[in-house]
């Protein structure tokens, strides 16, 4: 079998050592790194992400096929970076001032490296000014702020309105998720996007990265 195809099966499995071990073998055969990120880890998750969302897996065996993920990306990170190979794009992530819920946060970003997205995560209880400095020092492509607390989730208004003063709304997209938020609450803050799941958040960054 395709090695690089060893490496999506073994990731879906979430084998963290035989994941390691065909990268490594990958590497030694001297398979541009390129093709080991896409058609061998990035193919994984992909199949990952649509099997949750359709929810024939579930939150075990998605943070067990992350966990052998970065085994792979730990592996082709110094010769991404050595042969300056781009990520498909940048977003900062952190959960709003207040709230220290994190799981779905988590998961977002789990989801979005493992589609090719470089992802700054900023952790949780974030401040506009954390969220706005780190988009403008990181040059990102997009901010995602979560929340799973009603008290806190009007906080996410703050830091568009900072992006705003500070020039950046409309330059960098803004998406936002979490149980209590919805379409109608994004638009009437003014983000760019609601996703209901780690994969829509995928699929609508994909889009807003694609149209630069």
């Amino acid at each position: 079998m395709d090695i690089l195809k060893q490496i999506s099966e073994s990731l879906q499995k979430g084998d963290h050592e035989k994941v390691a071990m065909l990268t490594s073998q990958a590497i030694e055969e001297k398979i541009p790194v390129k093709k080991i990120l896409d058609e061998g880890l990035i193919a994984g998750m992909n199949v990952v992400g649509e099997e949750f969302k359709h929810h024939r897996i579930f939150l075990p065996s998605v943070l067990l096929a992350a966990r052998a993920m970065y085994a792979g990306m730990d592996l082709i990170k110094p010769l991404m970076i050595r042969d300056n190979i781009p990520t498909i794009g940048k977003v900062v992530i952190g959960t709003i001032k207040g709230d220290l819920h994190d799981i779905g946060k988590n998961l977002v970003g789990i989801m979005l490296k493992g589609a090719g997205f470089e992802v700054i995560d900023l952790g949780n209880d974030v401040t506009p000014d954390r969220f706005v400095q780190a988009a403008k020092d990181e040059k990102a492509d997009a901010v995602g702020m979560s929340a799973l607390l009603t008290t806190t989730m009007t906080g996410m208004k703050d830091v568009i309105e900072l992006m705003k003063s500070e020039g950046i709304y409309g330059k960098i997209k803004v998406i936002i998720g979490g149980a209590p938020v919805n379409r109608e609450f994004a638009e009437q803050i003014g983000a760019d996007s609601y996703a209901y799941d780690g994969m829509k958040a995928v699929e609508i960054l994909k889009e807003y990265v694609k149209d630069k």
